[in-house]
């Protein structure tokens, strides 16, 4: 018995490190592609590990990508979770920065600056919601793919943005100079959300690291904590989120509902969940938590709507590679997303380096999303083999005697 819980255990174990294997693995077959392009692999892995954590500007970057891919990645686990399948965070983003703009354009002036930046949240919340709600309402009413239209959702959130920045929403000045960039104005300077800087000295911190005689690594947390980087108080933000869907997943009774329904939709009706309604509320909030990473990207980081492709950035792609790469759980999306943007932002670094082409990075990206999806289907393989093992081939269930699971419980009654 001790033996049998002991290899569960490491097999659990085994199947938790599973994804980060097929990091490596993904990077094994990207440095035989290197290779082949006659590119020492080691050098540019050096130059990938170093230029997203070996300085503090570096560790900025990758916290700055970390964000929106964090928000975007609790969204997804969310409508995995209640049994949908959300590709449509990318126009949900984008929905979302779009109306936190106008918020932005039209109070910020007007109102309180930090009053503005919660309205601002909570309107990127709004919309990205309603983007969701959409192919949510599609799916449980009329059986609609949820595949399909979010990602037309996608395209048409991408024309909508496209219309406003050239038309209702472009930057005065650039009527004036006659250059018309698709771009928004500039947010108002009240509405923007704290750099690390600012919180350091509102705490008080205001030596350098060279006063306090810090050396190593001690030196660049400390200087990311109060020297000027991009790195803004979203990212706080989003870890806190990711707390307070951990608790709302786990520790509520809607929670419980959607996860049910993810595990067993049938079993759910039975039970007297009303399915329908909860798949939808998981597409609402997963478009939610999308719009929320559009707000602050807006409000934390570029200050103004730029075009809808650059703002989103593929973050609501690349945000489902790290909801999975974190097993759907939101404190385990936390690490995930730290890791893939260092991923984005030592790729850069790695082709400024070694000098390869943008496409050799995606395509070593590629592989790390191709691996690390692939790993669920091994996790569940594995599984299934461990509760055969464990089921004596004697052992099998009773048949049922009751009435069927579609029969309601008050007609079985009587």
């Amino acid at each position: 018995m001790e033996k049998t819980k002991k290899r569960i255990s490491l097999d659990r174990l085994f199947d938790a490190m599973l994804p980060l294997l097929a990091v490596l693995l993904a990077f094994v077959v990207g440095a035989v592609i290197l290779w082949l392009q006659g590119v020492s692999p080691l050098e540019a892995y050096k130059a990938m590990i170093v230029g997203a954590f070996g300085s503090k500007n570096g560790l900025a970057d990758t916290l700055v990508k970390a964000t929106p891919l964090l928000l975007v990645g609790l969204g997804i686990a969310i409508a995995f979770r209640g049994g949908v399948i959300n590709i449509g965070a990318e126009g949900q983003l984008i929905v979302g920065a779009l109306l936190t703009t106008y918020i932005g354009l039209q109070l910020g002036e007007r109102m309180n600056g930090t009053l503005v930046i919660v309205i601002g949240l909570l309107a990127g919340m709004l919309m990205g919601g309603i983007w969701g709600a959409i192919p949510g309402y599609l799916k449980a009413q009329l059986g609609v793919n949820e595949i399909l239209s979010t990602i037309m959702m996608n395209q048409i959130a991408i024309q909508i943005g496209y219309y406003l920045l050239r038309g209702p929403m472009i930057d005065p000045a650039e009527l004036a100079a006659g250059t018309n960039i698709p771009h928004s104005a500039r947010l108002p300077k009240a509405i923007d959300m704290p750099r690390f800087t600012d919180l350091a000295q509102s705490l008080g911190l205001t030596k350098t690291a060279s006063e306090l005689d810090l050396q190593g690594v001690a030196k660049e947390l400390y200087g990311l904590l109060v020297e000027p980087t991009r790195l803004h108080s979203g990212f706080i933000f989003a870890v806190v989120m990711a707390i307070l869907v951990y608790i709302f997943l786990w520790r509520t009774t809607i929670g419980y509902r959607i996860r049910a329904v993810g595990l067993n939709p049938h079993a759910s009706r039975y039970a007297g969940i009303n399915v329908k309604r909860t798949m939808v509320l998981s597409m609402t909030l997963s478009g939610a938590f999308a719009g929320l990473a559009g707000a602050v990207e807006i409000l934390g980081l570029h200050h103004r709507m730029f075009e809808p492709v650059a703002v989103s950035a593929g973050y609501g792609f690349s945000g489902i590679v790290a909801a999975l790469f974190g097993k759907l759980h939101p404190l385990g999306i936390i690490p995930s997303s730290i890791l893939f943007g260092g991923l984005l932002v030592g790729g850069d670094k790695m082709q400024r380096a070694i000098q390869v082409p943008q496409v050799l990075i995606q395509a070593i990206l590629g592989l790390v999303v191709l691996f690390v999806v692939s790993t669920d289907y091994f996790v569940r393989k594995r599984q299934s083999r461990r509760v055969a093992v464990s089921t004596p081939a004697g052992d099998k269930p009773d048949e049922p005697t009751a009435t069927p699971a579609s029969t309601p419980p008050a007609e079985a009654s009587a």
